[in-house]
């Protein structure tokens, strides 16, 4: 299973042709502006990316960790590896910001967030760094390239696979895990059935502790998570919009 399973994520990461970014920010203002414990959300350009953003109906693909300089480690050229992440072929890694330069990336950071709870979430992902890919995780992603139509009820359902190791990962569920360690939510609280009394069945009642477990968190909802904030590069950095040259003021100045 271990073989197949790398053969598989190979064949699963490997980009496809034609993909063109639609606005990656500017790299520069990006890098300055991210804080440890920032959630940084990419839309992927490889078969299993499209696979997730089907199933989570989200332009976001894969998670990834702000970390800080806490990683300790630099690429040979001395740039520091920032954001740690879950690799299918590597694992739980740490990687330079400039590995996703040129990506379409979503910034979401946990609002009011202490500066301790944040070391906390960044130190429990760090000690995870090496644990390997859930390759179960690989392997059942790969039945779902067959462009079948699923109904959005089963969708997240079929996002929640994995063999449930605490020593393998994958990419959002490992946030999410970080995140519980200081009680800081991502998702509003489902009440239960017998808080309302809306929910009959033993069936119903499992959907709704499941959708709950860390193994159902996916990128798409740290971005609409009411307790994330977007933040927009461009706009953290300061812009007065009143001092944009548009296309028609130069036609103007050149008299063209």
């Amino acid at each position: 299973m271990l073989k197949l399973g790398h053969h598989i994520a190979r064949f699963l990461e490997a980009p496809l042709p034609g993909y063109q970014p639609a606005t990656p920010p500017d790299f520069s203002i990006l890098s300055r502006i991210l804080r440890p414990g920032d959630v940084v959300l990419v839309e992927g350009n490889s078969r299993v990316a499209n696979a997730i953003k089907y199933l989570t109906q989200s332009t976001w693909s894969h998670a990834m960790l702000h970390v800080g300089s806490a990683a300790g480690r630099t690429e040979p050229d001395g740039e520091h590896h920032v954001l740690l992440e879950a690799d299918m072929t590597q694992g739980v890694i740490t990687v330079p910001l400039s590995k996703y330069r040129d990506c379409h990336v979503r910034v979401c950071r946990p609002f009011a967030i202490t500066r301790e709870d944040a070391a906390t979430v960044v130190s429990y992902a760090l000690a995870r760094v090496g644990y390997a890919y859930d390759v179960k995780n690989v392997v059942d992603m790969a039945r779902y390239l067959v462009p079948l139509p699923i109904p959005a009820r089963f969708r997240r359902q079929m996002i929640a696979m994995g063999s449930g190791s605490p020593t393998r990962a994958i990419c959002s569920t490992l946030i999410a895990e970080a995140f519980q360690q200081v009680r800081y939510p991502i998702l509003p609280r489902v009440k239960t059935p017998d808080d309302d009394r809306m929910v009959k069945s033993q069936q119903a009642r499992d959907e709704i502790l499941r959708i709950r477990h860390h193994s159902l968190y996916t990128p798409r909802d740290f971005d609409v998570s009411p307790f994330f904030s977007v933040v927009k590069p461009m706009v953290e950095k300061g812009f007065d919009y009143k001092s944009f040259c548009w296309g028609e003021d130069r036609d103007v100045l050149t008299g063209k």
